[in-house]
Order: C-alpha cells, then sequence, then structure tokens
C-alpha cells in the first residue's frame, strides 16, 4: 500500500491535482469567508446552478464551456444583486429564478447542440485528476487577483461583510464593492468548477470557514485557517480517492464533513470541560 501510494506521485496529472487543490483551497478559503461572514450561502449556491447555463450556451458556441459560464455567472451575479436591490421582489425570489432558468438554459442548449452530447458528470461533480493546463493558468490568475483586492481593500470589505450600512456612513463605496466582490464570487464559483463541480463546490466554500469559526471569530484568520482546511480535505480525498477507486470530489467532501464533526465533538467537550473547572 505505501509502495502504491509513492507510485502515485510519478504521474504528472496527480501532481497537477495537488496543485489544483492548492489553488482551490486559497481562492475557495478567501471567498468563502466572505460569503459566509455576509451570510449569502444561498445566493452563491444560486450563482453556481446558473452557471449551468453559460455551460451549455459554451457548447453551443463552440467555445470553451468554461469561459461561458464565467460571463453568464457573473452577469447573473450582477443582475440578482441589482433586481434584488431596484425591484420590489425578495432576493430569495430573484435567486430561485435565476437558479431554475440557468440550469434550465443550460440542459436547452446542450440539447441543440450537434452532434454527439457531452459527458457533463466532470462539471456536475468535479473531476480534478483531468484537470488541463489552461485550468491551472485561471486559478493562478484568480488567485492573484484575490489576494491583490483583498490586501488592498481589506478594512473595507470587512466593514461591508459584517455592517453595509456603517461602511456607508464613512462614504465607502459600498455599492461598487459590492458589485465587484460578487463578480468575484462568481469568477471563483466558476473558475473551480472543474475541481468540485456544480453540486459540490459550494461545500468548499461554507464547511472549511464553519470549522474555521468555532475556533476564531477573525475574518483573516478565519480565511488562514479555511485555507488549511480545505487544502486538508483535498489532498486527503484525492488519496481516499485513489485507495478506495470513488469519485474525488465526493471524497473531498466527505473528509471535510468528517473534520466538522470532530471539530463541533472539541469544541462542545472543550466548553464542559471549561464550565466544569469554573463552577
Amino acid at each position: 500500500m505505501n509502495d502504491s501510494l509513492i507510485e502515485i506521485f510519478r504521474y504528472q496529472f496527480f501532481l497537477k491535482a495537488l496543485l489544483a487543490a492548492l489553488l482551490t483551497s486559497i481562492s475557495c478559503g478567501i471567498v468563502g469567508t466572505y460569503i459566509v461572514s455576509k451570510r449569502i450561502v444561498f445566493l452563491s449556491g444560486g450563482i453556481t446552478h446558473a452557471s449551468f447555463g453559460g455551460i451549455g450556451i459554451g457548447y453551443f458556441l463552440g467555445i470553451n464551456p468554461i469561459l461561458g459560464a464565467a460571463v453568464f455567472a457573473v452577469l447573473s451575479a450582477l443582475g440578482i444583486e441589482f433586481i434584488s436591490k431596484k425591484a420590489d421582489i425578495r432576493e430569495d425570489s430573484v435567486i430561485g429564478i435565476w437558479w431554475s432558468f440557468g440550469m434550465a438554459l443550460g440542459i436547452i442548449f446542450i440539447f441543440i447542440t450537434p452532434g454527439y452530447a457531452p459527458n457533463l458528470l466532470s462539471y456536475l461533480f468535479g473531476s480534478i485528476l483531468t484537470i488541463t493546463d489552461v485550468d491551472i493558468y485561471m486559478m493562478i490568475g484568480l488567485n492573484v487577483v484575490l489576494i491583490l483586492f483583498f490586501s488592498l481593500l481589506f478594512k473595507i470589505i470587512l466593514f461591508i461583510s459584517f455592517d453595509a450600512e456603517y461602511a456607508s456612513t464613512y462614504r465607502a463605496p459600498v455599492q461598487l464593492i459590492n458589485y465587484l466582490l460578487i463578480s468575484l464570487v462568481a469568477l471563483t464559483i466558476v473558475i473551480n468548477i472543474r475541481v468540485m463541480g456544480i453540486i459540490l463546490i459550494i461545500s468548499l466554500l461554507t464547511i472549511p470557514q464553519t470549522i474555521a469559526n468555532l475556533f476564531t471569530k477573525s475574518f483573516r484568520n478565519i480565511i488562514y485557517v479555511s485555507v488549511v482546511l480545505a487544502l486538508t480535505g483535498c489532498i486527503a480525498g484525492l488519496f481516499v480517492s485513489y485507495r478506495f477507486d470513488i469519485p474525488s470530489g465526493a471524497s473531498i467532501i466527505f473528509i471535510l464533513v468528517i473534520l466538522f464533526l470532530f471539530a463541533r465533538v472539541y469544541k462542545r467537550l472543550a466548553q464542559r470541560i471549561t464550565i466544569r473547572k469554573l463552577s
């Protein structure tokens, strides 16, 4: 067994998957912390599923489906943000409409695309072992943009995440930053789709951050801990996937949920021990 684990490091596709796991962990750790702090997990799920429409359009037009998904996801995110603010419609209703519209549009365009119907499992459930060089380059570019954006505007993002009205009193460009952040959320979701898939990507944006939030309330620390947890889940999931010959995306989620359960139990036990010492 040990020899077989060492042997796998000789394969280029596995090394590329490890690099993709690192890059995905960084981007999802950063953006996921904003999503959880802002409490827009449902909005992110809507963007994720709406992006399927862009994948279908990409196949129909003969372009990279990820490019089509990126454009469609950003437009969907901006549309949801704009309509929910300007129109007399609840945000959750707008998200539900875009969610179903995107999925339906994707199915229609894939159905009417001439020729053999493409295998969509890698987009729905992820396939980290089939990551290409183009995917890696897009992930690197995304990480550079995210790190620069969050580093330069950290205080404003922090204000907006917890109290947008308070940030506006300091004449901060709240609306502009909101549009930029929601666009980055959409790009993060789409560019990492090949790793976890449309169905499972939301887990990397929420589970590590939820675990981190059990032990720290600092926005910055949640980012750091989330990146480490996400990377741990991805690497462990890859080895579990290899060992038992099961899908990598599902393996990663399984590991992350186990980590969450252990963290929750540990937190409860620590609280009880503290209470007993104080009583």
